[in-house]
């Protein structure tokens, strides 16, 4: 089914959505989609990577009847009893929360773990116990870890390279355990480097584009890790609400997998870094940024590519938004932001 025609059911039946990490980059772009298109959402979200600013943001996009269908819990994932509080009386769960980050987890292994596998095998005992419609979780692109073929495909993975990729992969294995146990079935959204508005440009573990942009906005000077030509399939956020809310409402046949959610392209980190300098100059900033290179990161893999015909063919995936679009809506957003703090 098209998603034009999936959103138009939902408005004509609204349900109710759970939203974990809520308060984060991809959780605040699915609250607002959710809320535009008048479903009920609660968000739980303990602000260990989220920020209350992009609740305030999305309350400033939707309409004042749109806000008062949110109800924010504040709660943490690694207690079950948050869990079940949040899932109770849910229709559609979207488990986002996480800590990402590959040096994040190779730094501090444990926490990534509590996070990533206790916190989502609470999620996932609460909604089955709550009988929920469905249940879609963010996966992840590292699971890949070092095989090499291109372009990736689901059901070939390789060894993991991080503590983090090895998380992300044990929460695919629980999912597919409780289908075999308990009937509950669980779509896995492997997300390939998802870029966009509302994306943390600051702290250690900040992802390579709203750190770009924040650096050529700020004066600063572009330092990238290794000698460029590593690649990635940067995906627009856009695209990955739309796998999501494709996910929760599909037909049972499509559920108990994983999918690739991407464009289905590779940007090289050089082509990445260049392309964000001339973007800003059209936006006509006064870009001095000059591009360095530094050491491999430990962990990296150095190319990925996703196949997307599984999603496409099964869910219906449309990708809108190609590198150079979500850039030119990602680099407008930031600058604005940049202005308005000035």
């Amino acid at each position: 089914m098209l998603f034009s025609q999936i959103t138009s059911d939902l408005r004509q039946s609204p349900k109710t959505w759970l939203v974990t990490g809520v308060a984060g980059f991809i959780g605040s772009n699915l609250l607002e989609t959710l809320l535009k298109l008048d479903q009920n959402v609660i968000g739980l979200d303990n602000f260990a990577t989220g920020h209350r600013h992009n609740l305030d943001q999305v309350q400033q996009l939707v309409s004042s009847d749109q806000w008062t269908r949110f109800r924010f819990m504040e709660g943490d994932i690694r207690e079950l009893g948050d869990c079940q509080t949040a899932v109770a009386g849910v229709d559609h769960v979207l488990h986002q929360a996480a800590l990402g980050s590959v040096p994040r987890s190779i730094n501090d292994p444990i926490t990534s773990n509590d996070t990533n596998v206790s916190g989502f095998l609470n999620m996932l005992t609460a909604a089955r116990d709550a009988g929920v419609t469905s249940f879609t979780y963010a996966a992840s692109s590292s699971t890949y870890g070092d095989h090499e073929a291109l372009p990736k495909q689901e059901d070939i993975i390789g060894n993991p390279l991080s503590p983090y990729a090895v998380t992300k992969y044990v929460n695919e294995l629980y999912a597919d355990v409780f289908a075999r146990c308990y009937d509950f079935h669980a779509i896995g959204l492997r997300y390939f480097n998802v870029f966009g508005p509302r994306q943390d440009p600051n702290g250690a573990y900040a992802a390579v584009i709203p750190k770009w942009i924040d650096a050529v906005l700020g004066g600063r000077d572009i330092t990238i890790n290794g000698d460029g030509e590593t690649s990635r399939d940067f995906c627009y956020v856009d695209n990955a609400v739309q796998a999501n809310v494709l996910a929760a409402t599909s037909e049972a046949s499509a559920r108990n997998a994983v999918y690739n959610v991407a464009k289905g392209d590779r940007t090289t980190l050089n082509q990445l870094a260049r392309r964000i300098i001339e973007e800003l100059k059209t936006l006509g900033h006064d870009v001095t940024t000059t591009i360095s290179h530094g050491e491999f990161r430990p962990g990296d893999v150095r190319h990925s590519q996703a196949d997307i015909s599984k999603i496409t063919g099964a869910l219906g995936y449309a990708p809108q938004h190609d590198v150079n679009q979500g850039l030119e809506i990602t680099c407008r957003w930031f600058a604005q932001q940049f202005v308005d703090a000035s």
